[in-house]
């Protein structure tokens, strides 16, 4: 295919879907003379999940228009980005990537015979590329290794020096590799205009640099291989994906930080082309679409149920993760997995005994968020979207918080005014449809057809402002600001639940106040999200 498509076509395949482009003019000139040579790296620290399959459709694209394609195995990266993998792990870490994202290729169609895969270590050990990054050393600041990885490394209060390394690594790969162009996530986009600003003042050629977006995870935000709520790990087995999907954040009408819908729009539609939607006749039958805008403009005006695309985008999703998880049935692989990732319950169970303690039980303390007992004093529309109004909100402080959410979808207008509800106030605030979001309101929700969604009820005789605390959590303080990074809220969440007797509960404790506890009115079993 590659031989009879034109320059300007094989561009185009090379640069869509792509969210920016640095040195598409350098990319032409390549073009006009011969293949353009792409490579792609990726640290081997956490296990690969679907995410993945974003970077792997770009690779197929890079194909068909005829580029040479590397994919580097980057474990040295991975050992010096705070030693995420560990160095007696770096080698087991190697071979469980080579095999799985292998594997995601073949089950994507991709032929293998036309990719060169490289380890770090097997050239960046040399003496040459030492040489260079020592000189490279000298001139780079401090202060312009921090900024280049601020996005990519992971951010300490303590920094070692081996992560200030790692962004000069990835620009010196480029010259190593012999590459035109690097393609990367746009996380890594101050790591490459570091590239460019350093490599010719050692004497080498600027790339062009290829960035896609950042897919968003089930909870909305990045999606993490140390995050377990933001992922699908491709191993997964089809009950988990149907599990995970299901308390995946999907809120009806909101087609922003939408993690069910990004898959499709980043991963099914470039590789089949094509979405179907799967429901009952009386909710208007199937659909197939072939364009994902016309998709994505019935979610936003909810002709499309969150509950419709998720049971689709589960379908496509198994379909793609069928061929990995046939392959890892072999004893030999279950081992690699086993292996490469041990589990961290017989290390944590060591350091309890020790008298190491803490850890991350610590970090996953309830009482680091802040809910509060709020007071509903008007409900509006949204002025730009029909799905979503604003609740002003009195939570015991000077002003009140504005909250944008689709609760009216649920209960009426008139039910909400002056009603008492809970708020999750120590969020970072977010922009919902141009409008700041202050804070969220929590509600008990059961996913089916259709969805139910109710307000939880704080104790008779609250008043806004009164705080609200996990039943053996007392006297923790929250933090000031949840980082996003550190998803504390997604982590507590994942355990927040309502009883049979519907009562709210985190762990089989009870969420209360001071004056009793927190409960709904019926949905019994349900999730507070």
């Amino acid at each position: 295919m590659a031989g009879q498509l034109s320059p300007d076509e094989k561009l185009q395949l090379i640069t869509r879907n792509l969210q920016e482009v640095l040195g598409e003019e350098k990319l032409k000139q390549v073009l006009q003379e011969r293949e353009v040579k792409v490579y792609w790296g990726t640290a081997t620290t956490g296990k690969p999940h679907i995410a993945y399959f974003v970077p792997m459709s770009k690779i197929a694209d890079f194909l068909k228009a005829g580029c040479e394609v590397t994919i580097l195995f980057a474990d040295l990266h991975a050992f010096l980005d705070n030693m995420k993998a560990p160095w007696e792990l770096l080698e087991l870490r190697v071979k469980y990537y080579e095999q799985v994202i292998k594997a995601m290729l073949e089950s994507i169609g991709v032929p293998l015979d036309k990719l060169k895969f490289v380890k770090g270590t097997d050239f960046q050990l040399s003496r040459e590329y030492t040489l260079d990054v020592y000189r490279l050393s000298s001139m780079v600041t401090e202060h312009d290794a921090k900024k280049a990885g601020a996005e990519v490394v992971k951010q300490v209060d303590h920094p070692l020096l081996s992560g200030l390394l790692y962004p000069g690594l990835q620009a010196l790969d480029e010259e190593y590799l012999k590459c035109d162009a690097q393609f990367g996530g746009v996380d890594q986009r101050k790591i490459f205009t570091l590239a460019e600003k350093y490599l010719p003042s050692l004497g080498y050629a600027k790339r062009s640099h290829l960035m896609n977006r950042m897919v968003p995870g089930l909870t909305g935000a990045k999606m993490s291989s140390s995050e377990e709520e933001s992922k699908i790990d491709l191993l997964d087995s089809a009950g988990d994906v149907k599990k995970k999907l299901k308390r995946a954040f999907c809120e009806p009408g909101n087609i922003e930080n939408n993690g069910v819908l990004s898959f499709v729009q980043y991963v099914v539609f470039p590789l089949r082309g094509e979405f179907s939607i799967k429901r009952d006749p009386k909710w208007g039958g199937d659909k197939t679409y072939t364009v994902f805008e016309e998709l994505e403009k019935d979610f936003a005006a909810e002709s499309v149920h969150p509950g419709d695309l998720k049971a689709s985008v589960e379908v496509s999703l198994n379909q793609l993760l069928d061929p990995i998880r046939k392959k890892f049935e072999s004893p030999e692989l279950r081992k690699l997995s086993n292996t490469a990732y041990p589990s961290k319950t017989t290390a944590a169970g060591k350091a309890a005994k020790a008298g190491g303690g803490g850890g991350d039980d610590d970090d996953l303390s309830p009482s680091r968020v802040d809910i509060r007992v709020g007071r509903i004093i008007s409900v509006e529309k949204h002025p730009d979207a029909d799905s979503l109004y604003l609740e002003k909100i009195d939570v015991g402080e000077a002003e009140p918080r504005t909250v944008v959410s689709g609760l009216v979808a649920f209960v009426s207008q008139e039910e909400l005014q002056d009603r008492l509800v809970l708020v999750l106030c120590n969020l970072k605030p977010q922009k919902m449809r141009g409008i700041e979001s202050q804070a969220m309101l929590l509600c008990a929700s059961i996913e089916g057809e259709p969805r139910r969604v109710e307000p939880l009820n704080p104790p008779e005789g609250s008043s806004p402002g009164d705080r609200v605390f996990v039943e053996g959590y007392e006297t923790g303080k929250p933090d000031e600001r949840l980082n996003p990074k550190k998803k504390v809220w997604e982590k507590v969440q994942a355990d927040l639940k309502i009883s049979d007797e519907c009562v709210a509960q985190w762990k089989d404790n009870q969420l209360m106040t001071k004056l009793g506890q927190i409960t709904c009115k019926t949905l019994k079993g349900g999730n507070i999200s």
